[in-house]
């Protein structure tokens, strides 16, 4: 029987890095990333390391880019299960300074790769009649704190993206869901806030976990969900 096909985007990141080992004795990954230099050492060390595959340099931000990955993954396994979109990105401006440019940036990297990225998947998801997403939102989308107005907005419009997807795709067979990452224990985090306590924090692992459920049969009726993963704090 074959395994579940898991297309993995931003894979070379701290969450991606950490959803590929949880995944990859499970699941055939298509590990996807700007890099592909980057893939290569980190496929090489999954187990079952040749039947991964590897994109790098896809323009998520595009729909021919996003469609080629799909083309891509479906070509060489014949099939499509789930979708793990872990692009995403991170910035803090006050409200007098949160000019057009943040606005553009948080929403085309959060928001706008999220729905490419979903649109790509659903022709053979929706012809199977099956499939899980999973995105990444953020507690901030729920509740935001000051200086972040355009970051917690747009993972704020992932929640509601993720609402409609899953009630509208559920006779599809398809679902969708989200997980709500408090601050990740990443070395850039660390960096940024070295008066914080670490400790506290969601490590990558945790996030990953959380997600690899969300994926996995074990969460077959859920979908139109945000799953919190708050670490400590």
């Amino acid at each position: 029987m074959s395994l579940p096909v898991i297309i993995v985007t931003g894979a070379a990141g701290n969450v991606g890095r950490a959803l590929l080992t949880v995944l990859a004795p499970l699941c055939d990954i298509v590990a996807v990333d700007r890099s592909a230099e980057a893939l290569a050492p980190l496929l090489a060390a999954l187990p079952r390391a040749g039947a991964h595959h590897a994109i790098g340099g896809a323009d998520l931000l595009d729909p021919a880019g996003t469609a080629s990955v799909v083309a891509a993954a479906t070509a060489r396994y014949g099939r499509l299960d789930g979708l793990a979109h872990t692009v995403g990105g991170f910035e803090m401006a006050d409200a007098a300074e949160s000019g057009r440019d943040i606005w553009e940036r948080m929403f085309r990297i959060n928001t706008l790769s999220t729905v490419l990225m979903v649109q790509a998947v659903l022709g053979p998801m929706t012809a199977a009649r099956a499939g899980a997403i999973v995105a990444i939102a953020a507690g901030a989308g729920v509740k935001a704190p000051a200086g972040l107005a355009a970051y917690a907005a747009s993972k704020a419009a992932i929640l509601r993206l993720i609402e409609s997807y899953g009630d509208e795709l559920k006779p599809a067979g398809v679902r969708v869901n989200a997980v709500m990452p408090g601050t990740i224990d990443t070395p850039q985090n660390r960096a940024a806030m070295p008066d914080a306590d670490p400790a506290r924090w969601v490590t990558p692992a945790e996030v990953a976990a959380a997600i690899a459920f969300l994926l996995s049969p074990a969460a077959s009726g859920i979908t139109g969900a945000a799953l919190p993963v708050p670490g400590r704090g």
